[in-house]
């Protein structure tokens, strides 16, 4: 039987199995990260973007295709995080675009729809990278646009798109030369393929997710009730140990492979070894979880092991519980002219506070802010106009969005780093344009150079260096240059090979997972060989890296 139109309910079923399908394959997705560092979170950005466009559809009654692509887009933009998802929502941006007003969908629309979609996300990323989910995306608007010349079928055309996409998720690695290296296919666009299968499945009605509904109140209750008492708790917003606010519900009927039986109190005992505020109920078809965690991938990848996940929440606490701060200050913090950062870490709060940052936004590696929440802290500045340092090459494109929808002049200052991000606000002047300040700033950004340590979480080998688990990495601008075994050594070496003959000024901060007294066995180290140097040392207090260096 031929299905000639997509019609409202139709859509809903596209978006929620697609969701569903995102949020079971999250995990999958990070795994795909090609650099062994602890910050491969492409899959949880995907998988927000889309759950916040879902959100906005489910609220939307209307009967028209057309209305509810348009909640789809706004709420993927305002959700979206991450290089991957601000791509994503701008996919469906365009997707909307096509469909405006369109009571139901024909296979010839629909094929539009995806095609307009690729348009709008190529024009939104400066220099276009092949072997990305761009890559992903165009190829399966082509397969659609195809096959919508031959049929008038909608699923046909669905299943070429996710046949198009398939294909070329395959070519990727021959496309990127570092994923062939690493043995992997790009994430982003292995993410958008688990979203166009989701669609497949929800409109041939297959798959369906979300197949049980047991009665959530009383436990939802109680989760807000333990969340909210947790986050108002906190002195500081620094002093949240596990900034992660995770829920799963689990099917514990649904065949998985290589399922585990099921035992609630062990299933408490090993999720309390995973974070805190912990509270796991069960009826013994389905299990819910709330639990405080840095790691929320070890949370899914737990309970996957019991039956299949269902509904799926993260919440970034100390966004949240910043939220609750700024709103008590807000009268007193408003200024004419706002320079917003991203950072994680007091002691790099204070350093950016120091050289005129007024507002900060929590995050960075591993917890990239959603376009919504850098909105949310421009107008919460009050400010008439304002600067964005995104200090994370993952958050810029996000930094962007918000700008272009924001009500106030926005710059970004494309920081890729803390480093950066410090050395961009000795250019800031409050008494010029946000044009002028975004060029000044920028020009500096090549007078430094930023070193990161972290320790890798697999073995493997990139750009000839042997990389083991565990060992610590050195990543200089962006490329990892030095493995080894000792985190003295390794920040030695990264530092030896950060420094040239102009080099004047290193300047160390320490993270979380490190100290004083290391930071200062770094600094005799290198100081033994380069006497000339000027060493300044700082406790960042950064999750992840446990070195932030920079040498100017």
């Amino acid at each position: 039987m031929v299905l000639k139109e997509i019609d409202s309910k139709q859509f809903r079923d596209m978006v929620r199995v697609a969701t569903h399908r995102m949020g079971k394959n999250a995990e999958f997705v990070n795994s795909l990260n090609v650099f062994p560092v602890p910050d491969g979170d492409t899959g949880t950005n995907m998988n927000l973007t889309i759950e916040s466009g879902a959100r906005a559809v489910t609220k939307n009654q209307s009967t028209s295709v057309g209305d509810l692509t348009e909640s789809l887009a706004r709420g993927m933009l305002m959700g979206a995080r991450g290089n991957s998802g601000v791509i994503t929502s701008q996919l469906f941006r365009g997707f909307y675009k096509a469909t405006q007003g369109m009571k139901t969908l024909n296979a010839q629309e629909l094929a539009n729809a995806f095609s307009n979609g690729v348009t709008t996300a190529y024009k939104a990323v400066m220099k276009p990278v092949e072997g990305t989910i761009l890559t992903v995306a165009r190829v399966a608007a082509q397969e659609g646009a195809e096959k919508a010349n031959d049929t008038d079928d909608v699923e046909e055309v669905m299943k070429a798109v996710v046949e198009g996409a398939k294909k070329a998720l395959k070519t990727t690695p021959d496309l990127l030369p570092v994923l062939k290296q690493v043995g992997v296919v790009d994430s982003g666009g292995q993410g958008l393929l688990f979203i166009y299968e989701g669609f497949l499945e929800g409109l041939l009605g297959e798959n369906f997710a979300d197949q049980y509904q047991p009665d959530e109140t009383e436990m939802d209750e109680m989760i807000n009730a333990m969340h909210h008492q947790s986050v108002q708790s906190q002195l500081a917003t620094q002093d949240i140990a596990n900034g992660y606010c995770t829920e799963i519900m689990v099917d514990l009927t649904a065949d998985v492979p290589n399922k585990k039986k099921f035992d609630l109190e062990e299933f408490r005992k090993h999720l309390s070894e995973l974070g805190d505020s912990l509270l796991a109920v069960s009826d013994g078809e389905v299990a819910k979880v709330h639990v405080h965690t840095e790691h929320p991938g070890d949370v899914f990848q737990y309970g996957s092991q019991f039956g299949q996940l269902g509904k799926i929440k993260i919440d970034n606490m100390r966004i949240q519980h910043e939220t609750i701060v700024n709103d008590d200050e807000e009268k007193q913090d408003a200024v004419d002219f706002a320079v917003i950062a991203v950072c994680s870490g007091n002691g790099i709060r204070k350093l950016f506070e120091s050289e005129g940052v007024n507002r900060i936004i929590s995050g960075g590696q591993t917890m990239n802010p959603s376009t919504a929440d850098i909105i949310d802290a421009i107008k919460k500045s009050g400010a008439k106009q304002a600067i964005i340092l995104p200090n994370n090459g993952n958050i810029v494109m996000a930094a962007k969005q918000a700008a272009e929808v924001s009500d106030i002049p926005v710059g970004i200052v494309p920081t890729k780093t803390i480093s950066q991000g410090l050395t961009a606000m000795l250019s800031f002047d409050p008494d010029t344009s946000v044009d002028e300040n975004v060029e000044a700033m920028t020009e500096d950004l090549d007078s430094v150079v930023s070193g990161e340590v972290t320790q890798a979480n697999r073995d493997t080998n990139i750009d000839d260096v042997e990389i083991h688990k565990d060992d610590y990495l050195g990543i200089v601008d962006g490329k990892i240059k030095v493995d080894n075994a000792d985190l003295v050594a390794a920040t030695t070496e990264m530092i030896e090979k950060m420094l040239d003959e102009d080099s004047e000024i290193v300047t160390i901060m320490f993270g979380r997972d490190a100290n004083k007294s290391l930071a200062d066995e770094v600094v005799k180290a290198v100081e033994a060989k380069h006497d000339d140097l000027e060493f300044e040392v700082h406790d960042g207090g950064q999750p992840v890296y446990h070195f932030l260096v920079s040498v100017e």
